[in-house]
């Protein structure tokens, strides 16, 4: 069951301004005095870069050190699926107008660079081509910005990881000792800002330096699959704990195929204080009937800070990070609130369990009856108004009634006076 991460989100009207969609701060670890502030999702068109912030929140233990997190940083440029739709926040830290609608993201993240306890910054990129030293071809070029780590200097006059030229040449290293394919080469890009780069200027990492913090960009390549984006940010971050002596366990196999699982099947949101769970990993693009009521301020727990709920006609959206999941189709019926467990039979046993749970199912389950509860099995036929004591297979339902696109998934929902009290899952594996 994965440990979940809170977040409560007032739904409001649709005409919502960027601050509205604050970003979140995730501390890892003992706070210290060596902390390491990962940025994600400082442009929405970048999603390597945030997915890996997230994941490093969601996917990480960090057993030794101190390790804060922002996965998203711009959430409203995350879910427009834009560079910036008020601007590139990127190039607004030198200066920024009081009236500029991301005027209250800028200090804050400014505060957090400015604690004194951060002390190596690392902001994370998605971008063109494969950057070289020296031209190969338009792909491969100085003006692009794919796989290699970036600084704004040679180096920084302060206490601990003042050498940025060794510490990236480090990264770099570790990175290519583990690379996908050699066009996946990483290099160091020195962007010399000091040296009259005003673009650079403006930027979060030399802004950081500018505060005597040892500050890096992590560029991987728009030309790959998100998921090797992610693997490739991740082998950076992982150098860069190591570096400052941060000891971590990871619940995935670092590698292609564990990032794409955890990425898009290891997801999921509650609602209700779970009496509604929904695994998300391969969610149909709509659920009908959904009993949420439309129309008030709702909360949700998230297995992960990039996942949302924005309001839609007749109900609402999931979002994860610029995707949108799934849309909720709202059933009015009003909510009541009921610490119980219910006694559900699963191929011939008997489980006792709470709302909000996903049993696995081999052949057939049946609904035992539940004093004072009216059951209903959403999609299945019956002429009984109470939907238990039937033994019902997965041939007993139509797959279109499932919650994925596999068709194993099936909702049972519990009524009491005519209120929605909660649901249970159940999981065809067979």
């Amino acid at each position: 069951m994965l440990r979940l991460l809170k977040v409560f989100f007032l739904v409001l009207a649709s005409s919502l301004y960027a601050d509205v969609y604050d970003f979140n701060l995730i501390k890892k670890g003992n706070d210290n005095n060596n902390t390491l502030l990962v940025v994600g999702g400082i442009q929405g068109d970048e999603p390597g870069g945030f997915l890996s912030a997230s994941l490093l929140a969601t996917h990480y233990t960090i057993e030794q050190g101190s390790v804060w997190i922002v996965p998203n940083l711009n959430f409203y440029s995350i879910l427009q699926r834009s560079r910036g739709p008020y601007g590139d926040m990127n190039r607004k830290f030198a200066s920024i107008d009081r009236n500029d609608p991301e005027f209250g993201t800028i200090q804050r993240i400014k505060h957090y660079i400015q604690d004194d306890t951060v002390k190596l910054v690392v902001n994370l990129h998605d971008g063109s081509g494969y950057y070289r030293p020296s031209y190969e071809d338009k792909c491969h070029a100085p003006n692009r910005w794919g796989q290699c780590s970036i600084i704004d200097q040679k180096e920084i006059e302060i206490q601990e990881y003042g050498d940025l030229e060794f510490i990236a040449n480090s990264v770099v290293k570790h990175v290519n000792s583990a690379l996908l394919r050699p066009e996946d080469r990483y290099h160091l890009h020195n962007t010399h800002t000091k040296q009259g780069n005003k673009e650079m200027e403006k930027t979060l990492t030399y802004y950081a330096i500018q505060q005597g913090k040892a500050a890096f960009g992590n560029e991987a390549s728009k030309n790959l699959p998100t998921h090797e984006r992610v693997y490739y940010h991740l082998l950076a971050l992982e150098r860069y704990m190591q570096i400052m002596g941060i000891c971590y366990t990871r619940k995935f196999q670092l590698t292609p195929l564990g990032v794409y699982n955890v990425i898009n099947n290891d997801i999921s949101i509650s609602f209700y204080g779970g009496s509604i769970s929904l695994p998300l990993g391969k969610i149909r693009d709509e659920l009908h009937y959904f009993p949420i009521k439309k129309d008030e301020k709702l909360s949700f727990e998230a297995s992960n800070p990039l996942l949302t709920l924005l309001p839609i006609k007749n109900g609402y959206a999931i979002h994860y990070g610029n995707r949108r999941l799934v849309n909720l189709s709202t059933d009015s019926f009003e909510h009541q609130s009921i610490n119980t467990t219910v006694d559900i039979e699963i191929d011939g046993e008997i489980q006792h369990v709470s709302f909000g749970t996903m049993l696995e199912v081999q052949k057939a389950f049946v609904v035992k009856p539940s004093k004072g509860f009216r059951i209903n099995v959403i999609g299945f036929q019956s002429t009984q108004e109470d939907e238990c004591d039937i033994k019902i297979y997965r041939s007993s339902i139509p797959s279109r009634f499932s919650i994925d696109k596999e068709g194993k998934i099936y909702r049972i929902e519990y009524y009491h006076d005519n209120k929605f009290a909660g649901m249970v899952l159940v999981k065809f594996v067979s």
